[in-house]
Order: C-alpha cells, then structure tokens, then sequence
C-alpha cells in the first residue's frame, strides 16, 4: 500500500499533526506494523515538495508545530488512486516454485521442501486465525485476505506435490 495516499486520505478528513497522522494510519492500516514516525515526516515532506500537502501553524508559547493539511491537488490524486483498479498480483515469478525446481535439479527432496513448506503455511494460517478471533471488523477482513491467499498457495502445494514425478522428469529433460 502506498503510505503517501494512506495519509492524504487521512487528511481529508482534517488537518492534522504527524504524530496524529501516524496514530491513526496505526489504527486504521498497521495491524502489527507499525509506522515508523522518520516514514511519516519523510513522506509528508515529500507531499509538500510536491503541493499534495500544506503546512498550517499553530501559534503558542513552545515550539512552532506543524499541522499539515491536503491541497485540492492532493484531494484530486487521492480521487485518482482510489479508482484505479489495483493490478492483481500474479506469481509467475515464485520463488516457492524455483526451489521446487532447484531441488529437483540438484536431486535434493522436493516432496520434503513442500512438506515444510506446507506446515508454515498451516502455522501462519492457524496465527492468522486467532487473530480474527480476537480483531475487530478491519482485523478480520485483512486477516480473511490473508487466510484466502494462503488457501490458494496450499492448493498450489497439494497440485505440485501430486504431479512432482511428471515435473522431476521434466525438469531432467530440459536439463539434459
């Protein structure tokens, strides 16, 4: 996810501190990955370079503090991104699929490999589990984006590993 549109979508609603922004894209977006305050300030430095964002003062007896507010350039990009369809990701290039290939070539045991692998899968998907138990609305449909996408990679597993005999020879012959 783009962080830059993240908190211009936040400011829509309101100018706002960094610190506030980065509390409510914790809230809404980070889910156990947190923003990194530095990611905050370096971005909203960069969406003031480019005229997305504006800097409002407050005035008071401490140090100046910063509010940054969206531009209507921002409002407009922010509009933009929010109706571009996203590109579904497409794994031709899976690094899962190149150590079952790997493995086959240098006659290590592929079926071991998609063991393992299989059981991180199951382990990330009984974690994600709990996690859905105990999350609220948001938590639950990211963790069911998880979950679907785990699903299918299993799938994946269970099809390789039942045609591993017909890729070996494959494999072997391409290789020859």
């Amino acid at each position: 996810m783009s962080v830059g549109f993240a908190l211009l979508g936040l400011l829509e609603r309101g100018p706002r501190h960094g610190y506030d922004l980065k509390r409510s894209y914790d809230d809404q977006f980070g889910h156990g990955r947190a923003l990194h305050y530095g990611q905050v300030y370096s971005t909203l430095a960069r969406l003031l370079k480019n005229g997305l964002v504006e800097v409002q003062s407050e005035p008071g007896d401490g140090p100046e503090r910063k509010r940054y507010a969206i531009t209507d350039a921002g409002i407009t990009d922010v509009e933009r991104w929010l109706n571009q369809p996203e590109k579904p990701d497409v794994y031709l290039q899976s690094t899962l699929f190149t150590k079952v290939v790997l493995a086959l070539l240098t006659g290590r045991n592929a079926a071991d490999l998609l063991d393992t692998q299989r059981s991180e899968h199951l382990k990330q998907m009984r974690e994600l589990t709990t996690r859905k138990l105990h999350g609220d609305l948001a938590d639950q449909l990211i963790c069911d984006h998880a979950l679907f996408h785990l699903e299918a990679d299993l799938r994946w597993l269970e099809l390789t590993a039942a045609r591993l005999d017909q890729l070996s020879e494959r494999v072997r012959s391409d290789a020859g």
